[in-house]
């Protein structure tokens, strides 16, 4: 796993509280397409539980795992107690145990991509669900978008994740959609979006920008610096766009 992918444990704390969770209607969703008991799940760079918590309340017996030590500790403080944590970044997980689901909550761009999918699927039961999720959280308004950027420019040029196999964000199928469907290890892969927008005072969206690793990476002086600017040319209240891009797929039949 990158360097860039671990920045987040120090930020543990302000991750949980300034990153929203996830809605209900995404586990509808996943549970609806699995369209079969889901009873055990395992999760891929859990960090602090957002996603855990939806599938927990599910009475699905979720396995969190994530390779820092400082996020899983922040987790455990918040999903409920049978919820099984395991330390390990999703290349060194053993394919001892096979799970009806297998997901990602905004974390599978930071896992190598040799082997993925035969890894995935090995952590799968015949027929089980594989899912995948996130999404950019970005201002709504873009001249408020424009200024932010500005502030920011000097020191951080872009702050969001690029597609990893390079798919052009006006491509009908988005990544990790369009690696599913060259997979062998899946078929029936479906994208769907939730769209949802969120009011926050500006100092919680500032707060917002200290969980993201575009800023982690920077120095404390300067991430500082770029908050102050950032601030700076925001109003009290904005909104936020936190739509939630899903792709599914289904393990296909072993041989």
């Amino acid at each position: 796993m990158p360097g860039r992918a671990l920045s987040f444990g120090a930020a543990a704390q302000a991750y949980e509280r300034f990153r929203p969770g996830y809605p209900e209607k995404l586990a509808d969703l996943v549970l609806a397409y699995a369209g079969r008991p889901v009873r055990a799940a395992l999760e891929i760079g859990a960090g602090t539980g957002k996603a855990t918590r939806l599938f927990a309340r599910r009475g699905i017996t979720v396995t969190a795992t994530d390779p820092d030590p400082a996020m899983l500790a922040e987790l455990r403080r918040h999903v409920p107690a049978d919820v099984r944590v395991r330390q390990a970044a999703f290349e060194e997980l053993p394919a001892d145990e096979r799970h009806d689901l297998v997901y990602a909550a905004a974390a599978l761009h930071w896992t190598a991509p040799d082997r993925r999918w035969e890894r995935v699927a090995a952590l799968l039961t015949p027929g089980g669900v594989f899912a995948s999720f996130g999404g950019p959280l970005r201002l709504a308004d873009p001249a408020l978008r424009d200024a932010v950027a500005a502030a920011r420019a000097e020191h951080v040029a872009d702050d969001e994740i690029p597609s990893p196999d390079g798919t052009s964000p006006a491509a009908e199928m988005q990544w990790p959609g369009t690696e599913l469907r060259a997979s062998e290890w899946f078929t029936d892969v479906r994208q769907a979006a939730i769209e949802r927008r969120i009011t926050m005072s500006a100092d919680d969206f500032v707060g917002l920008l200290s969980t993201v690793s575009a800023y982690l990476e920077l120095p404390p002086l300067v991430r500082e610096q770029v908050f102050r600017r950032v601030r700076d040319v925001l109003p009290d209240t904005v909104e936020v766009t936190s739509d939630v891009t899903v792709h599914l797929a289904r393990r296909t039949p072993l041989p």
